[in-house]
Order: C-alpha cells, then sequence, then structure tokens
C-alpha cells in the first residue's frame, strides 16, 4: 500500500469524522464533569462506530459485487457526493447549532447516527484500493482522536465550529468520489 492510499484513508476518515466531530464538539461544550473520562468515552464510542460503519458497508457490497462491477466506480461517486452534499447542507443550514449533552442510549444512538455515511463509505472502499480492516481501522482512529479534540475543543470555544466542520467534511467526501472517477478514466 503506497502513500497516496495511506493519504485517501486518513482523508476519508477525516471526512466521515466531520459529523463525529461536530457532535463532539457539541457534547464538550455542554460537559460540566468528568471532562477526560468523558472525551475518552465519546471518542471511543464514536470510534467504534465509524471503524464498524464501513465494514457493514464493505460487506453488503461484496454481497453484490457481480452485480456492480461494471458500474462501481459510479456507486461510490454518486454515495460521496450526495453524503458530501447531505454533510455541506446540515454544516450550512446548522448555523452552528448543538445538541444537547447526550448520556446512556442517547449518546449511543448519535454515535450510530453520525455513522451512517460511513456505512454508505463502505460500498467505495473496493475503489478507493483499500483493504477494508485497514480503511476501517484507521477510519475509526481519525474519529476516536477527532473526537476526543472535539470535546475538548467544544469545552475551550463553545459550538461555533460545529457546521464548519460538517461542511469540510462534505467537500472532502465530494473530492475522493471525483478522483475515484479520475482514477477509473471517465475523463480520459
Amino acid at each position: 500500500m503506497d502513500w497516496s492510499t495511506l493519504a485517501s484513508a486518513a482523508l476519508l476518515g477525516m471526512a466521515l469524522a466531520a459529523d463525529a466531530f461536530a457532535a463532539a464538539l457539541c457534547q464538550g461544550a455542554a460537559v460540566r464533569h468528568r471532562v477526560h473520562g468523558r472525551a475518552f468515552g465519546i471518542g471511543a464510542l464514536f470510534g467504534t462506530a465509524q471503524a464498524l460503519g464501513p465494514l457493514l458497508g464493505w460487506l453488503l457490497g461484496v454481497a453484490c459485487e457481480d452485480l456492480i462491477a461494471a458500474v462501481d466506480h459510479w456507486i461510490a461517486f454518486g454515495i460521496l457526493a450526495v453524503l458530501g452534499a447531505r454533510l455541506i447542507r446540515a454544516g450550512c443550514a446548522s448555523g452552528g447549532a448543538c445538541t444537547p449533552m447526550a448520556n446512556g442510549w442517547l449518546l449511543v444512538g448519535l454515535a450510530i447516527g453520525t455513522s451512517i455515511d460511513a456505512v454508505a463509505a463502505g460500498f467505495a472502499l473496493p475503489t478507493l484500493g483499500l483493504a477494508p480492516l485497514l480503511a476501517a481501522a484507521i477510519i475509526g482512529v481519525v474519529t476516536f482522536v477527532l473526537s476526543i479534540c472535539g470535546v475538548y475543543l467544544g469545552r475551550a470555544v463553545g459550538a461555533a465550529l460545529g457546521g464548519k466542520a460538517e461542511v469540510f467534511g462534505g467537500v472532502v467526501l465530494v473530492a475522493i468520489g471525483v478522483r475515484i472517477l479520475f482514477e477509473h478514466g471517465v475523463f480520459a
């Protein structure tokens, strides 16, 4: 695996982690006690959900491989473009608004909700040339780290960055989708 592939996996991880980062910012803005435990707990929960999401999507994609082999790059582009547009729209519409502090099952639901896009992105893993387990690990670690940083940053500066993080993540997802089309010779 070359550096550009690893860079793609890291960028994908950052893009997919944008909504988890935004949620972690909001949780950080709301946390009052046990900041360190809260930061690492949120990081672990969000990182695990984001790591499992692409594996689930990849498994579903493998099950349908024969049906989609000729158009997989278009499917990957479409999924990434739609997810990117969704993140951009959500980031622009949020106006920096945050969710209140979540605990227990509500926090688990927040982790699952922020990882739905990772399931869809899992379909794109083969077109990116990424080994699914390595990609999932990178995505999970990136989300873990960014979520921890999000809690601390949210604690320090509040929720002002929430929407901007989602817009950035959306732009990166669309750019990865366009890169897939270039690699498959669509524009040649």
